[in-house]
């Protein structure tokens, strides 16, 4: 970062990374055999929008971003924006493996495209509990959190959270500042 950068506001954007994603896969067996979790098929990543300059050229890559993930790894995704701005890329399908396949892909793509800086996070939901589990990987942090809304305006549970953080912190790269454990109530998946 430079000086005019310093003066003028303007900072550079970590840089995603997206070496960790593949350790859910390795994770399942405990997600299901020990806490009864199962993937629910679905799973997401969500970006920052783009300057009004860059969303031309990024919209006709978008595109085709989502037709070379569809037939590579034969999973279904579509695109949607929330209420705050934010873009999701929503990935179904019902195997793990292929979902966690998907989203790296995509956010391999992104990145190489030059939009890794606006990645921010993957979410991936698990049913099977008493209240639907999604464990969302932050591509700044390079790391796993766990997120269980109790589905009671805007509440979670803190306790199961904590809970599945020590049963598989051994296994996924978890985020060991509690205070990053971001919550995304109204995550499309």
């Amino acid at each position: 970062m430079g000086f005019l950068d310093v003066l003028f506001g303007r900072k550079r954007l970590k840089d995603a990374s997206v070496d960790r994603l593949f350790a859910l896969s390795t994770a399942r067996v405990t997600l299901d055999v020990e806490l009864g979790l199962r993937p629910a098929g679905a799973a997401a990543v969500c970006f920052k929008p783009l300057s009004a300059g860059e969303f031309v050229r990024a919209e006709n890559e978008m595109q085709e971003l989502l037709e070379v993930v569809a037939n590579e790894s034969g999973a279904r995704v579509s695109r949607k924006s929330d209420e705050f701005g934010f873009e999701w890329l929503i990935v179904t399908d019902p195997d793990l493996e292929d979902l966690v396949t998907a989203v790296n892909l995509i956010a391999s793509e992104l990145k190489a495209r030059g939009f890794g800086g606006q990645l921010l996070a993957a979410v991936f939901r698990f049913d099977g509990g008493k209240h639907p589990v999604y464990w969302i990987y932050g591509f700044k942090r390079n790391a796993f959190w766990p997120f269980v809304p109790t589905g009671k305006d805007q509440e979670r549970d803190n306790a199961e959270e904590l809970e599945l953080k020590a049963k598989l912190e051994k296994e996924l790269p978890i985020e060991q500042d509690l205070t990053r454990w971001l919550a995304l109530f109204d995550a499309p998946v």
